[in-house]
Parts: structure tokens; C-alpha cells; sequence
């Protein structure tokens, strides 16, 4: 390790630029839907949580024509019915 690095000529920013069709950008989640999608992607055996999260809203997208509470209400009833 050096003692002194010259960073004059650095510049900010990622160090990999973002993929075709990609954006980067900040967002903020909740703890608890960021956990859920790690341990999705961990069950997956290591698969990427921000590709399971893409997957997610992608879905949610094209089925745009369902209104957020007819969504809700089905998730619901559905994650009532596996905890039995």
C-alpha cells in the first residue's frame, strides 16, 4: 500500500457503469422488503435480489390493469390461505 495516491485526475461516480436498459439510481425500501428479497435470492442459491426485484415490479407493471387494492386484497387472501 502506497502512503500518498494522487487523485487528481479521479472522477465521481460509479465504477461500473450501468448495463444497456439500466438505470442506477437511490431508492430507499423498508428493512423487512429488502430482507424478504435477500432471502429469496439466498434460496435461489445466490441469485440476485435486484434482479428478483426487477422480476417483481416488471409483474406488477403488466398487471397494471388491477387496481392496488384488488392487488393487496388478492396477496392477502393468498398469503392467508398458505398459513392455513
Amino acid at each position: 500500500m502506497k502512503k500518498e495516491y494522487d487523485f487528481s485526475k479521479a472522477t465521481r461516480g460509479p465504477v461500473v457503469k450501468a448495463g444497456p436498459g439500466k438505470t442506477r439510481i437511490m431508492i430507499r425500501l423498508d428493512n423487512s422488503v429488502l430482507d424478504w428479497f435477500r432471502q429469496r435470492a439466498h434460496e435461489a442459491g445466490g441469485a440476485s435480489y435486484q434482479n428478483l426485484l426487477n422480476e417483481a415490479l416488471r409483474t406488477y407493471v403488466a398487471a397494471g390493469k388491477e387496481p392496488l387494492e384488488r392487488t393487496l386484497r388478492r396477496v392477502i387472501r393468498e398469503e392467508l390461505r398458505k398459513a392455513g
